[in-house]
């Protein structure tokens, strides 16, 4: 029988130490309580069987004590008296040992170690952002200095170059491997970019595509975002 994990949060009185206090200021009358509420959160058959023993001492404590002969002075007496105080003896101290054992097998020993919180930003998010600000530079570049962009190869993933500017592609030049990497398009989407290109002799600008070529409607966004015209 699987068990769920117990609950993780909380203080020394809600993770089983308000057990004690209720079988202590009952002396131990009220232990099916406690001990009730352990098997609860631990759902261990042990603890279950543990509570339902607990339970029947108990209402056999109370029957024999109202079953106990009253003397002259109203006082509870003989045999069945005696064993009544026996039980409920055993159940405070014994209860109280067993409430150690039994919140530590559902709470820990010890309240557990939290996390530490992250020491700082997620690194794959750092780095898409990183590239998403190099690519808006490149395309500053592109759109001042168009000279210079294409002597820093600005959208020339296949070709050898120093120049990182963030993942861009040119619509106008690149071949249909690089637009279809960097695009995320399949080789017949990237081909038909090509076609579309060499027809229409070059594209002014990104939004020229949508117009040339049959793309489907889910790859725009990814074109606007890496796609540049030079």
């Amino acid at each position: 029988m699987s068990t769920p994990d117990a609950p993780t949060r909380g203080n020394w009185f809600t993770r089983g130490g308000w057990w004690f206090l209720v079988h202590l200021l009952s002396f131990g009358v009220l232990a099916v309580i406690p001990f009730g509420a352990a098997a609860a959160v631990s759902r261990r058959r042990a603890h279950l069987w543990l509570a339902g023993a607990v339970a029947v001492l108990t209402v056999t404590m109370f029957t024999l004590v109202t079953l106990a002969p009253v003397d002259a002075a109203g006082r509870r007496t003989g045999p069945l008296d005696a064993i009544a105080t026996v039980l409920l003896t055993g159940l405070f101290f014994g209860g109280l040992v067993a409430l150690v054992v039994v919140r530590g097998q559902v709470y820990g020993r010890h309240a557990p170690a939290r996390p530490a919180p992250p020491s700082g930003p997620d690194p794959a998010v750092t780095r898409a952002l990183a590239a998403r600000q190099r690519r808006q530079e490149a395309r500053r570049i592109v759109a001042e200095d168009p000279l210079l962009a294409r002597e820093l190869r600005i959208g020339r993933p296949d070709q050898p170059r120093d120049y990182d500017d963030g993942g861009l592609v040119d619509l106008n030049s690149a071949p249909a491997p690089a637009l279809a990497s960097v695009c995320d398009l399949s080789p017949e989407q990237a081909g038909r970019i090509v076609q579309a290109r060499q027809a229409a002799g070059r594209f002014a600008g990104v939004e020229d595509v949508f117009t040339w070529v049959d793309l489907p409607v889910e790859v725009w966004d990814r074109v606007r975002d890496r796609g540049v015209v030079l």
